[in-house]
């Protein structure tokens, strides 16, 4: 298993903020998932502890008391070299449907001219790739997906839109994701996709965690809207295609 160097610092009164090195490979993310897994195992479980992993970091929460900075950073740093890479995170494949027709697709000519591919190009490339659930924020279930093609690597846009549908599906830098509900947002728009991934109404309102993997696949206009009417109505469309890492 490889170690990194991390960095602890203040995050608030009651939460503490690790982070690896700065950048977006699956073997930081494996450590983080395990490094997680074993502070449960000592002592920092839920209800008083919640643990969020993102892309390059790991953030301690405490849901009922102040922290000492100090004695934390200290347990947390004598802790990390005693990690052991025991049972791994279920690590599940998930496959999503993208409609991709100019509608929803509103930036698909100007990447493909980006990109110098053609629309339909850009459509298989997307399609292709298997990505990494490496974050969830910046709104509730909205997925940070890297391994995106290095011909779809494009900046975000220099102007955001005030206004981006649910379901939108976008590409930015090395990431893409899905808009979980209408925002403002400034990723390239290329399709959109019709199956629900947060609901409050439910228990666990965001099936999908850090550490899965996503596929998408194409759907044509009609298929879109026939998931758009069976999500309206409660039906549950989210679909597990493997759960082997």
């Amino acid at each position: 298993m490889n170690s990194y160097p991390i960095h602890i610092k203040p995050f608030g009164e009651r939460a503490i903020l690790i982070e690896w090195p700065k950048e977006i490979e699956r073997s930081i993310l494996d450590d983080i998932l395990t490094f997680k897994d074993f502070l449960r195992s000592e002592g920092y479980g839920p209800g008083q502890w919640e643990l969020v992993a993102a892309y390059n970091s790991l953030a301690l929460i405490n849901n009922k008391s102040k922290i000492d900075f100090k004695e934390l950073s200290a347990d947390l740093q004598k802790l990390y070299p005693l990690r052991k890479e025991g049972v791994k995170q279920e690590s599940r494949l998930w496959r999503l449907p993208v409609c991709y027709d100019e509608e929803f697709g509103i930036d698909l000519e100007e990447v493909s001219e980006q990109t110098g591919k053609t629309i339909e190009e850009v459509i298989s490339l997307h399609t292709s790739a298997t990505y990494t659930v490496y974050g969830i924020g910046f709104l509730p279930g909205f997925l940070y997906l890297g391994g995106v093609p290095a011909e779809l690597v494009l900046p975000r846009r220099a102007a955001p839109r005030l206004h981006v549908k649910k379901g939108s599906v976008g590409l930015a830098r090395k990431q893409t994701g899905v808009y979980p509900q209408d925002c403002p947002g400034g990723w390239n728009l290329i399709g959109n996709c019709p199956v629900p991934i947060f609901n409050a109404e439910k228990e666990n309102p965001c099936l999908i965690r850090v550490g899965d993997r996503v596929q998408f696949y194409s759907i044509p206009r009609a298929q879109f809207d026939l998931h758009t009417i069976q999500a309206e109505v409660g039906l549950d469309l989210l679909t597990k295609e493997s759960n082997s890492a």
